[in-house]
C-alpha cells in the first residue's frame, strides 16, 4: 500500500483519539440527566453504574492475550467499534439493569481502547516528544469534545432531539470513524517486539502505586463531582454540556502547553503540582454552596488532571521499551481496583455525607503527593526512585 503524507502514526493516533471522545463525551455528558429522568437512578444506583462500567477496566490485563492474536493496531479499530455500539444502544434501555448491560458493552470497547492507545503512544512517540504529543492529544480530544458537546447544546435546546437519538448519533460517529480508520491507514509496526505475556517488575512500583492512587481519585471527579452538579444545583442537560463546552476550550487552548510544561520541569514538579491543585479542588468540592463556583472548581479539576500525562511519560524514561503493552494493561488493571470498588462504597457514603466523599478525595490526592515526591528529577532505567529502590537487571526482548 502507498502511503499518504497525512498516513502517519502520530495522525491516526489524533483520529483514534478523537472518535473515542465524540463517542464518551455523548455518553458522559447525558449521563446523569438520563439516569435520573428516566431510570429514577439515586447515589447509590449511580455508584452501582460506574463501578460496573470500571470493571473492564478492572480486566484490562487480559489485553495481552488478545494480543496473542490480533495486532495492536486491529485491536484498537475493533475496540473503538464495540464503544460505538454500546453508546449506540443506551437510549433503547432506560431502565437500571438495561444502563447497567449497555454501560459494560460501551466500558469493554473504550478500556481496552484507552489500553492499547497507552501502549502504541509509548511506543510510537519517542522520549523527547512524548509529552507533548500527549498534550496534544488530549487537545485533539477536547476539540472532538466541543464538537459534541455543541451538537448536544444544539439537539436538545433547538432540533428537540431525545435522548435515544443522541446517543444513536453519538455511536454512530464512533463506529463509522473506526471503520475509517481501518480501510484508511496502513499497518504500522512497532519499533521493538513487544511481550505477550503479562508481567510485574518490582522496579515499576512506584509507577503502579501512582496508577493506583490515579484510579481512586479519578472515580471523585467522574461520578461524584457530576452528579453533585445535576442534584445539588439542577443542572439541565443543556446547562452540563455548556459547561463540558467550557471545560474542554480550556483544554483545547493549554492542553498542548501542559504537555510541554511536563517535558520542561520533569514528572515531580508537574505532579507535584497536580496534587497540591487536586487536594485544594476536592476540599472546596466539599463545602460549595455557589452553583458558579462549583463549575468553577469543575474545570480546575479538569485542567489539573491533564497533568497525568507525566505518569505515562515517567514510565515510558524507567521501562523497558519491549514492557509497553503488557504493562499497559496490567497499568489499567491496578488502575481500576480501586475504581471498581469506590464509587459503590462512596455511593453509599453520599447517601449519608456528599461532604465526606470529597474530603476523602482530598486524603488520597494527599497521598499521591506523598508518592509523586519520591520521583527522582532525572528517571531512568536503575534510577526509577529516590526511596525504595530496586536493583536493575537488563533483560532482553524475548523473555
Amino acid at each position: 500500500m502507498v502511503t499518504k503524507s497525512w498516513q502517519t502514526p502520530k495522525n491516526l493516533l489524533i483520529l483514534m483519539s478523537v472518535a473515542m471522545t465524540i463517542g464518551f463525551a455523548t455518553w458522559m455528558a447525558l449521563l446523569n440527566n438520563f439516569v435520573i429522568e428516566k431510570a429514577a437512578f439515586t447515589g447509590a444506583e449511580i455508584g452501582m453504574l460506574q463501578s460496573i462500567r470500571e470493571i473492564p477496566g478492572f480486566l484490562a490485563f487480559t489485553a495481552v492475550f488478545v494480543l496473542l492474536i490480533l495486532k495492536e493496531q486491529t485491536f484498537a479499530y475493533l475496540s473503538l467499534a464495540l464503544l460505538g455500539v454500546g453508546i449506540a444502544l443506551t437510549g433503547y434501555f432506560p431502565s437500571v439493569l438495561g444502563l447497567y448491560f449497555t454501560t459494560f458493552i460501551m466500558s469493554v470497547g473504550f478500556h481496552y481502547f484507552e489500553t492499547v492507545k497507552q501502549s502504541l503512544s509509548l511506543q510510537w512517540f519517542s522520549i523527547e516528544e512524548a509529552p507533548a504529543m500527549l498534550g496534544k492529544l488530549i487537545a485533539a480530544s477536547s476539540i472532538a469534545s466541543l464538537v459534541a458537546y455543541s451538537f448536544l447544546w444544539v439537539g436538545q435546546n433547538y432540533l428537540g432531539l431525545s435522548y435515544k437519538a443522541i446517543y444513536l448519533v453519538g455511536g454512530g460517529a464512533c463506529l463509522i470513524l473506526a471503520a475509517f480508520m481501518w480501510l484508511a491507514f496502513p499497518r504500522f509496526d512497532a519499533k521493538t517486539a513487544q511481550r505477550k505475556h503479562l508481567l510485574i517488575r518490582k522496579r515499576y512500583w512506584l509507577y503502579y502505586a501512582l496508577t493506583f492512587m490515579g484510579g481512586a481519585r479519578r472515580q471523585i471527579f467522574t461520578v461524584f463531582a457530576g452528579f453533585l452538579m445535576v442534584e445539588k444545583f439542577g443542572y439541565s442537560v443543556s446547562d452540563i454540556a455548556a459547561l463540558y463546552i467550557i471545560n474542554h476550550l480550556f483544554n483545547w487552548a493549554f492542553a498542548a502547553r501542559i504537555g510541554a510544561l511536563v517535558g520542561r520541569i520533569g514528572e515531580r514538579r508537574a505532579l507535584t503540582f497536580e496534587y497540591c491543585g487536586l487536594f485544594c479542588v476536592f476540599t472546596a468540592y466539599a463545602f460549595v454552596n455557589d452553583a458558579t463556583w462549583a463549575a468553577g472548581l469543575y474545570i480546575a479539576d479538569h485542567l489539573f488532571f491533564s497533568l497525568a500525562i507525566a505518569i505515562k511519560t515517567y514510565f515510558q524514561k524507567i521501562a523497558d521499551p519491549a514492557d509497553m503493552a503488557s504493562t499497559a494493561g496490567v497499568a489499567f488493571t491496578i488502575n481500576h481496583i480501586a475504581a471498581v470498588v469506590i464509587p459503590v462504597l462512596f455511593g453509599l457514603v453520599w447517601l449519608v455525607s456528599p461532604k465526606a466523599v470529597f474530603l476523602m478525595g482530598s486524603g488520597m490526592a494527599l497521598i499521591s503527593l506523598v508518592l509523586a515526591r519520591n520521583i527522582p528529577l532525572v528517571p531512568g532505567a536503575g534510577n526509577e526512585v529516590l526511596v525504595g529502590k530496586v536493583p536493575y537487571l537488563a533483560v532482553t526482548a524475548s523473555q
